[in-house]
């Protein structure tokens, strides 16, 4: 009886413990074609057991240009990033709740307003939780674009 009580609880445990979130970085990242560019988002977990992430932008060109800057943070299910690139060699990373354009020529990235970019431009991808639930990039060739709701 005490045996399987152990049993018992040590599966519990260990089922516990396989839902926490770990609070270890969780880097992601690609090539944008065409611009030199290489961009990472980092998610780091801030709760260990609801979906609440920090989360950081890091770009980098050939020829030393780096920037690292905080995006707004998950705080339930909003750690999706869509990346796009325009034709005025912008990329944007467009999240639910901020929108940030990557200007490659200056190295530089500003907040902007959602109004205020481009509507022509083409969808590259994600950083996004695939369908085992790890983050990572995922390709407009792995996964179409997902537009975010409204609220």
């Amino acid at each position: 009886m005490m045996q399987r009580l152990r049993r018992g609880l040590l599966v519990v445990v260990i089922g516990i413990l396989g839902a926490c979130n770990s609070g270890v970085p969780e880097p992601a990242s690609t090539d944008i074609p065409g611009t030199g560019l290489r961009l990472t988002i980092v998610r780091v977990a801030t709760d260990p057991f609801l979906s609440r992430h920090n989360l950081t932008m890091i770009i980098e060109r050939a020829g030393g240009c780096s920037h690292t800057v905080d995006l707004f943070p998950d705080t339930g299910r909003t750690s999706r990033r869509n990346l796009y690139v325009t034709a005025k060699a912008q990329v944007y990373v467009v999240g639910q709740f901020d929108a940030r354009v990557v200007d490659v020529g200056q190295c530089t990235v500003t907040l902007s307003e959602f109004q205020h970019l481009d509507r022509e431009v083409m969808f590259v991808g994600s950083f996004d939780e695939d369908v085992d639930e790890h983050w990572g990039f995922l390709s407009a060739a792995v996964r179409p674009e997902r537009p975010f709701e409204k609220r």
